[in-house]
């Protein structure tokens, strides 16, 4: 494991205890939950005092795991959210690479005097005092893992720990399906099953917690489907009336952009979804092969990730969204086309 001042951070974590703040992404995924519930549980068997805090509410899907509802949504409890961080004497940031990713976490995080510490797999990291940023990492979780390896403390993960560590590997390699998905990943998830975790409980509670509107919009979601042959792309998107109609709820639209890849010989999918609350798109985006959507993202969506998984928003209607991406494939005909997969 590569960390800056990692022999420092060792010690600090293994002297007197320490009030400790931990703080996930803004729409937390299975990945951000996980890391953080397993720092949580880890960093309190080392007698630390710890609170997770998070910026907004996570899907209903990760409520079962352990300590979920311990978490302190900041869009619920703002006063409750600064004070922790306030107060903490250490910060871990996990699984993002940027305070602009936690909204008014990220100035309470600025304004603290207390080292903060990076666990994180995402391109173009923020420095921060303590750092371990890998971006051929598949989940944050791993890095979690890892980081408890390092501190020579693989006894202390029970089975509350190997479940959170779990969840957040198998929900950002996709169900292990992801090409960044290693040996070692499969090595690391052997060693958690052995501790406990009981994988058909687990894949259940994240991939069968389905709601109604869940499967509504999935229906509408596929109608929408478009595809765009020549580039071996497809896309989809639902509008704001869509979500509000059949009830959405944080978490539904989870893993909707994967089925255009399910199709033979598509490579590129991409969903448009349109903010209930504000006027922008959110845009998910998923490749196969070395078609790098993190690269397309960031020079056309203002967003970013990783090579075969990435996000963005776009301020324009969804209509002239749509019509922006027809627009551009053009430019990417060769490299799409040319992709063995």
């Amino acid at each position: 494991m590569q960390m800056t001042n990692f022999e420092e951070l060792k010690v600090l974590l293994k002297s007197t205890p320490k009030k400790i703040a931990i703080l996930p992404h803004k729409n937390p995924d299975g990945d951000a939950i996980g890391s953080t519930l397993a720092m949580f549980h880890y960093l309190r068997k080392l007698g630390h005092f710890c609170n997770v805090v998070a910026p907004n509410d996570f899907p209903k899907f990760l409520k079962w795991m352990p300590s979920a509802k311990d978490i302190v949504i900041a869009d619920y409890k703002p006063k409750v959210a600064e004070a922790i961080i306030h107060q903490a004497d250490l910060i871990f940031i996990l699984d993002f690479n940027t305070v602009k990713r936690i909204d008014d976490l990220g100035a309470w995080v600025e304004r603290s005097t207390s080292p903060k510490i990076l666990i994180d797999h995402h391109r173009e990291p923020d420095t921060f005092d303590y750092m371990y940023s890998d971006i051929e990492m598949p989940a944050t979780c791993q890095m979690v893992y890892n980081f408890i390896e390092a501190m020579n403390d693989l006894d202390k993960i029970d089975k509350e720990i190997a479940e959170c560590i779990y969840t957040g590997i198998m929900t950002d390699t996709g169900g292990f399906r992801f090409r960044n998905t290693s040996a070692n990943t499969h090595r690391i998830v052997a060693e958690l099953i052995d501790k406990g975790v009981e994988v058909d409980k687990v894949t259940s509670y994240v991939n069968d917690s389905q709601t109604q509107g869940r499967l509504k919009l999935l229906a509408l979601t596929l109608n929408n489907l478009t595809f765009l042959s020549e580039y071996r792309t497809a896309f989809m998107y639902l509008t704001r009336e869509d979500l509000l109609k059949n009830g959405f709820q944080k978490g539904d639209t989870e893993g909707f952009v994967n089925y255009g890849l399910s199709v033979d010989n598509y490579i590129f999918s991409i969903i448009f979804i349109e903010d209930t609350q504000h006027n922008f798109i959110k845009i998910s985006l998923r490749s196969k092969g070395d078609f790098d959507v993190n690269e397309f993202s960031r020079k056309h969506f203002n967003g970013g990730g990783h090579m075969n998984a990435a996000g963005g928003r776009s301020d324009l209607n969804m209509e002239e969204t749509i019509t922006y991406l027809q627009s551009i494939l053009p430019d990417y005909k060769d490299q799409l086309t040319n992709i063995i997969i």
